[in-house]
């Protein structure tokens, strides 16, 4: 499924709790998650220091960030399966939180590992 502009202007101007939201919802539905990519993931850091791994809900929300630090990445996709049984369990055990839709001018969410797939599984259970 393709987002056109519209859609992308309207969710990216949302406070960071409701893109997460819309994050769950989206993932669900159409079950692809996505993060940047250039011979590695794209990383980022919170204030404390603490390493964040990037990820939105489509490609076109993923390419919006590619200037400025991540500038050279390209949107790369992986099932959601992936993302919940490989990805998000590593990142929990190497100590780094999933950083929910972030856009040009805002860091996004970044919950626990444990609190993405709990919201998660619940939304599946929509399906």
């Amino acid at each position: 499924m393709k987002i056109n502009k519209k859609q992308i202007e309207s969710v990216i101007t949302l406070p960071g709790q409701k893109r997460y939201n819309s994050f769950i919802k989206i993932v669900a539905d159409w079950e692809e998650v996505w993060g940047l990519y250039q011979n590695g993931w794209a990383l980022a850091a919170i204030d404390e220091g603490k390493q964040v791994f990037p990820v939105w809900p489509a490609k076109e929300y993923a390419q919006l960030c590619t200037d400025k630090e991540w500038g050279g990445y390209y949107p790369q996709s992986f099932s959601l399966k992936d993302f919940m049984e490989e990805l998000l369990p590593n990142l929990k055990n190497d100590g780094v939180l999933p950083g929910v839709f972030y856009t040009p001018s805002d860091k996004g969410i970044t919950p626990t590992v444990d609190q993405l797939l709990a919201d998660l599984n619940k939304e599946l259970e929509n399906y």
